[in-house]
This record gives structure tokens, C-alpha cells and sequence, in this order.
């Protein structure tokens, strides 16, 4: 049993005048924050809001950069070549670090979103590294001692260690897998779990036994992993953070930023 762990969620999504999530109230649960840097969502505002607060409780600050795709909220795939891949994710790490540095911190770590996260190890399972590539080369470039986010039990996370990064295996609290280890898409029925106590349940059941139940109802065993990914854009994502949190520590598991020593 893991005797501490990572929870980390996106935050900092509205835009404008839209407000999505429910940040203020999830990031008292959490201890890394992935900060949407524009490209999905987020503003200038947003962004220097979200750090701030962030800040203000002590919560890791790490960038989330994503395709270039407001109207999708970057859950689409975009055509685009690594070279664009590198140049889209070192613009806004430095988008978003610029806010940081005005209230005297730097990032911790890298966790592309949605689409960009999916393709990046969905290419690497096919043999294809050049997103995988082109993500580490923006992160060496900008700040080689960041760490990258990044599917627990997946190729990724051996790509970007042999690359010389710090690595971060993700497990999500409530979404389905499927057997391999890769994410139920979410435009499939229950690829996302909204009930609580099922999501607390697989949440202890990850960090005791290191094992999570997919969607087919095998056991997919022998996870490892730093981080755990709570969700603060759905009905009851509140509740079920501060759920699994209450959880973890009755277990005597410490949230700790995998960032910290």
C-alpha cells in the first residue's frame, strides 16, 4: 500500500465570462493544479487567477496545454506535425509560468490535455514517439527539471525517462478503462463514473492493492503510479474529492505533490 500519493485535477477553465468547474472549492483537496494555458480554455485572468489561489494553498502549480481548439475545449485531434506539437506546448508553459514568476514560483509540472494527451500515447502504442518527442523537447527546453504527466502503465512514461525526464504515472479516480490499461473514450456510455461511492471504492482499492477494475470487469493489475486525477467539471466532483481525500487519510496515506521529496 502506497503510504502517501498525489491528487491532482484541471482547473482554471472558464473563459470570460463562462465559468466551468468549481476550482476554489476543489483546490483545498488537491495538492498539484493543471492550469489550462489558453489554448482549451483559460484566460490571461483566469490564468493569473487560478495561480494565485493556488498559491494561497500551497498546491503545486503544473502547465496544461492543449491542442490549439477552443470550440472543441481540446478534445479533438488537430493534424499537426510534432515541430507544431513542440511549438504550441512551449508557448504556453511560458505563458503560464510568466504568472507564476510575477508571484515568485516556477512550475513543477507538464500534463498535456484531453486529445494531446490521448494522442501522445496512443501514437507511442503504434511506435510512433514524435509527439511523445516533441512534448519532452519543449519541456528539456524550457525547464529540464519540470516533470511530465502522464498514463500510468503506458509506453509514455518509459519514453519520457529514457528522454532524461521525471516522470509522473496518472491513474483517473472516475474514469473507466478499458482492458489494456487505456481510457474508455468519452463519448461511450459510462466511460465517465459519476457515482461516489464507486469512485472512492476503485480510488482505495488503486492505492492498496494497486489494481483498478475495467470497463469489461477484469482486473487490470500491477499499476504503479504517482498521481491520482480527480475531475472538477462534473455534478458532485466536489464531493468527491473531498470523499477520497477523507478516505486516503483515514488510511493514513499523506497527500503529498509527487514534486515534493
Amino acid at each position: 500500500m502506497l503510504s502517501r500519493i498525489d491528487l491532482n485535477s484541471d482547473v482554471g477553465e472558464s473563459f470570460g465570462r463562462y465559468k466551468l468547474g468549481f476550482d476554489e472549492r476543489l483546490m483545498a483537496c488537491i495538492s498539484s493544479a493543471n492550469v489550462a494555458c489558453g489554448m482549451h480554455a483559460g484566460d490571461p485572468s483566469v490564468m493569473r487567477r487560478t495561480v494565485e489561489k493556488a498559491l494561497s494553498l500551497g498546491v503545486k502549480v503544473g502547465a496544461h496545454p492543449s491542442y490549439p481548439d477552443l470550440q472543441g475545449f481540446g478534445r479533438r485531434t488537430l493534424d499537426m506535425g510534432p515541430d507544431e506539437v513542440y511549438e504550441f506546448t512551449l508557448y504556453q508553459m511560458g505563458a503560464l509560468d510568466a504568472f507564476l514568476r510575477a508571484r515568485g514560483s516556477k512550475l513543477t509540472h507538464v500534463k498535456p490535455h484531453g486529445a494531446l494527451y490521448n494522442d501522445v500515447y496512443k501514437r507511442a502504442l503504434k511506435g510512433d514517439r514524435t509527439y511523445c518527442e516533441a512534448i519532452a523537447s519543449a519541456v528539456k527546453d524550457f525547464d529540464p527539471s519540470l516533470w511530465v504527466v502522464t498514463l500510468a502503465g503506458n509506453v509514455t512514461m518509459e519514453i519520457y525517462a529514457s528522454l532524461g525526464l521525471k516522470v509522473a504515472g496518472e491513474v483517473f479516480a472516475d474514469r473507466a478503462y478499458n482492458p489494456d490499461g487505456s481510457l474508455v473514450p468519452r463519448g461511450v456510455k459510462g466511460a465517465v463514473i459519476e457515482d461516489v461511492e464507486a469512485v472512492v471504492e476503485r480510488v482505495v482499492r488503486m492505492v492498496e492493492r494497486g489494481e483498478v477494475e475495467a470497463m469489461d470487469g477484469s482486473a487490470i493489475k500491477g499499476l504503479s503510479f504517482h498521481t491520482i486525477c480527480l475531475h472538477g467539471d462534473s455534478e458532485g466532483a466536489v464531493e468527491m474529492a473531498e470523499r477520497i481525500r477523507k478516505a486516503l487519510s483515514e488510511r493514513g496515506i499523506s497527500i503529498k505533490s509527487f514534486a515534493e521529496p
